[in-house]
């Protein structure tokens, strides 16, 4: 039986990153090979020439809208995670502290812009009905980057707003709504992605619209028994059709994250990548059988996450957790502003 304790790991708290680097292709990345079990320690920038020119990169285009927001409930500040757009005007939200949300009460964020809670749910859940449908357009103008709480943002960082809604998206970012990057894509420039191409790699595009499948804690012993929310997918015929030919032809597909993973391993049936838009609440745990995905490009994960043990099924279990224990002695970044890892 494996339990969420087998995915743990010490992380001095240190090791976080709170800022990006200052720039982005300046990442530390450490380099595992599968097959040998080993790892080296490279750069970002370096990456171009680690890849085979006859390989397929396939990148998570999503657009992170600026979800968080701070509102008011009377006298108290409230936090809170703007999620979907359930029908105009009515949003599911999640918020902290919850117990000041309680149905009935009315969330303040700006002049004009607030709304009621409608109904309650667990861990902070709450769905709220705004006064005006304007909801996405009023959060352009005072939402922040949705950071995870791990990033400590509070109320004297705001002049840091500009610059997280620019650093907390990819520079490819073009679909869909997203509340958390796709963190490994934070790495690339347009130089990168230009000297990628020139190498002859063959460069595409899904989408997966992040939402709180991807960071929802394991709360069950057995991972078994976790079950994942369903997050939306969106894959171009133009890409189906290449990663369908580059597993054909036995040409490598470099996962760029591990959304991209999921996207394709969901959306692989009968020996071809199915196109098109659906949703995918696939759970990929030690065990699972991978038939697209040759190589991937991830950040470091939290200890017990469905993230984590994603790479523990791409690369093993316990090499991960060396590769973890190397990066913390050689004080690696970590999560979604840190540094990264190419598993080969």
């Amino acid at each position: 039986m494996t339990r969420v304790s087998d995915f743990d790991y010490d992380l001095p708290r240190e090791l976080i990153a709170q800022h990006p680097a200052t720039r982005r292709d300046d990442a530390g990345m450490m380099i595992l090979e599968r097959k040998t079990g080993t790892f080296t320690h490279d750069l970002f920038h370096n990456l171009p020439g680690k890849l085979s020119p006859k390989s397929l990169l396939v990148l998570n285009d999503v657009r992170v809208f600026p979800a968080r927001a701070r509102g008011r409930v009377g006298g108290s500040e409230i936090e809170v995670l703007f999620l979907r757009e359930i029908k105009p005007a009515t949003w599911d939200i999640l918020c902290r502290p919850a117990r000041k949300a309680s149905a009935g009460t009315r969330i303040v964020f700006a002049p004009g812009f607030e709304g009621e809670v409608v109904a309650a749910g667990e861990e902070g859940r709450r769905t709220v009905r705004f006064d005006a449908p304007d909801v996405a357009a009023r959060l352009e103008e005072v939402g922040s980057a949705p950071l995870p709480p791990y990033i400590r943002r509070g109320a004297s960082d705001i002049s840091l707003r500009e610059r997280d809604l620019e650093r907390y998206q990819t520079v490819f970012a073009d679909r869909g709504a997203a509340v958390a990057a796709p963190t490994a894509g934070l790495h690339f420039t347009p130089d990168i992605l230009a000297a990628i191409a020139a190498t002859g790699i063959d460069v595409r595009r899904v989408t997966l619209e992040v939402g709180p499948a991807t960071f929802q804690p394991v709360r069950c012993e057995r991972i078994d028994d976790h079950k994942m929310l369903s997050e939306n997918i969106d894959i171009p015929e133009e890409t189906a059709q290449a990663v369908t030919a580059a597993k054909r032809e036995g040409r490598p597909v470099i996962a760029v994250g591990t959304t991209v993973v999921r996207t394709l391993e969901s959306a692989w049936k009968d020996g071809r990548l199915r196109a098109g838009k659906a949703g995918t609440d696939l759970f990929i745990r030690p065990g699972f059988a991978f038939q697209v995905v040759d190589a991937l490009l991830t950040n470091f994960h939290l200890p017990q996450s469905t993230l984590l043990m994603l790479v523990c099924a791409f690369a093993g279990r316990d090499v991960i957790l060396r590769a973890y224990a190397e990066a913390v002695a050689e004080k690696y970044r970590f999560f979604s502003y840190g540094d990264c890892m190419l598993i080969l």
